[in-house]
Order: C-alpha cells, then sequence, then structure tokens
C-alpha cells in the first residue's frame, strides 16, 4: 500500500463521504479512489457495513398520523328574506327595511365572532404542532449524534470485536461485544436471544480474576446497539439465564454463552 493511499484513508475523506458531508471537489477524489484502489474499495465496504450496523441498531418508526388541516371550510347559510307586502305605509317599509339590515348586521357579527374564535383555537393547535415538531427535531438531533458517536467507536482502530455465540442451551444466541481499551468503552449488538419463560431473563458478566461483575439485563426485544459499562482487567464475558430481574451473584452452573478476553 503505497504512502497516497495511506494518507488518503488516514483522512476523514471517507466518513464524511458515507454520511453525504463532502464537498463537490471531495466527493469526486473520493469516487476517483474508490474505483482506482481495491484498498480504498475495501475500507469504503468496511465503514458502510458499520454504518448499517448502527442505523438499524437505532431505527426508528415513522410518525403515526400527519398534521391535520388547518383551516375548515365555513358554510354560508342564506339570511330568510321577507315578502314584500303592497300598499304598505313608506314609514312601515322602512322599519322593515331597518329590521332586515340589523338582523344581517346581527348575523355578520355572530359569523365573524364564531369565525374568529375558530382561528383562535386553530393558532393554538399549530402552535402546539410547532412545539412537539421542534420537541422531535431535538430528539433527533440528539439520535443523530449517538448514532455518529456509535459509528466513530465501532470504526475506531483500537475497537476490538468479540462474536458470542450461544452453547447447547441457547444455540440461536448470538451477540458481538464491541470493546476499545484505549477509550474505556464497550457496546453490545444483540443480534438474536432465544426466547426464555416470563419468570427468567438473560444476564451479561464481566469475569474480574475470582468473581463475576454484572454488566446487565439482555432483553429478547433489545436487538440494537447498546453501551455496557467498561470493566478494566475483565477476562472475559458471560451471559447467564437469571431469575426475572437479574441476580446479585452469577449462575455459572447455567451460563448460555462465553468468551475470553485475553490476548
Amino acid at each position: 500500500m503505497n504512502d497516497k493511499i495511506i494518507t488518503f484513508l488516514n483522512s476523514d475523506l471517507l466518513d464524511k463521504y458515507l454520511v453525504g458531508n463532502t464537498s463537490k471537489e471531495e466527493t469526486a477524489k473520493v469516487e476517483a479512489y474508490i474505483s482506482k484502489y481495491p484498498e480504498v474499495k475495501d475500507a469504503y465496504n468496511t465503514l458502510q457495513n458499520n454504518l448499517e450496523i448502527v442505523a438499524k441498531s437505532n431505527a426508528i418508526e415513522a410518525p403515526e398520523h400527519l398534521l391535520n388541516n388547518i383551516l375548515s371550510e365555513l358554510d354560508e347559510k342564506p339570511v330568510a328574506t321577507l315578502r314584500a307586502i303592497p300598499n304598505q305605509r313608506t314609514w312601515y317599509k322602512f322599519s322593515i327595511a331597518a329590521s332586515i339590515a340589523a338582523l344581517v348586521f346581527a348575523g355578520s357579527t355572530l359569523m365573524f365572532y364564531l369565525n374568529n374564535q375558530d382561528l383562535l383555537q386553530e393558532n393554538e393547535v399549530i402552535a402546539d404542532e410547532i412545539f412537539d415538531l421542534r420537541s422531535d427535531i431535538d430528539k433527533n438531533n440528539k439520535l443523530l449524534s449517538d448514532i455518529m458517536q456509535q459509528f466513530k467507536q465501532l470504526n475506531n482502530p483500537e475497537t476490538q470485536k468479540y462474536i458470542i455465540k450461544g452453547n447447547a442451551r441457547a444455540k440461536n444466541l448470538k451477540t458481538v461485544a464491541y470493546i476499545n481499551p484505549i477509550e474505556k468503552t464497550s457496546m453490545i449488538d444483540v443480534v438474536s436471544l432465544p426466547q426464555l419463560p416470563e419468570e427468567q431473563c438473560y444476564q451479561i458478566w464481566a469475569e474480574v480474576q475470582d468473581k463475576m461483575v454484572s454488566l446487565g439485563i439482555l432483553n429478547e426485544s433489545d436487538s440494537q446497539l447498546i453501551p455496557l459499562p467498561y470493566t478494566e482487567n475483565a477476562l472475559g464475558l458471560n451471559i447467564t439465564i437469571e431469575p426475572k430481574g437479574g441476580n446479585k451473584n452469577a449462575s455459572v452452573e447455567k451460563s448460555v454463552a462465553e468468551i475470553s478476553l485475553k490476548k
């Protein structure tokens, strides 16, 4: 691998390209390197797979409803008209006209009042929707920040990957642990967990010298990348079946999966 390729891989252009944060010139440069150098293409495929793992583990559902229409149509009802009676006195005609004008004015005033009340209520609804949208944006920004942080941890060259498979007690169990001893971080990707009776659960432990330290409970519905407490000088990881809610001491005789972290 020549110095030109090493310099390119040590830059952050591939990461920026994956998340769509490159300029037009940077995009052209990355795509040229991917098509020309197999080493760059392999690195790109690895980054893409890791990003897919993080994205799937943090997938969120789309909203169940859209915003309602802001304005509703107003029904216009005709004002009742009075039949003219011939041979009425002039003053009586004026009184009828005045009465009609008063009725029209009263009806218009009532209509404007009701419309104004509707607009006030709609404004309150809009304000609530805007508040909800801002809250959703804040949540999505935090989620995106968490995803990018996990993505960086996965692609850190110091991060070590451990595949943990179940034994005869749980043949379909599979998890992947990511441990970075330099930054002292650890995560686990729960790929599959066989279903247990309601009164039992899976609990993961770190083996430290002659004792087992609990790292938490793994749930069947927890199929995502989740952080684990980092344990200094851990010799291995062990998953056991424990009573619902977890146990203070590991039931080693009910171990369903274990892996050594020794180098």
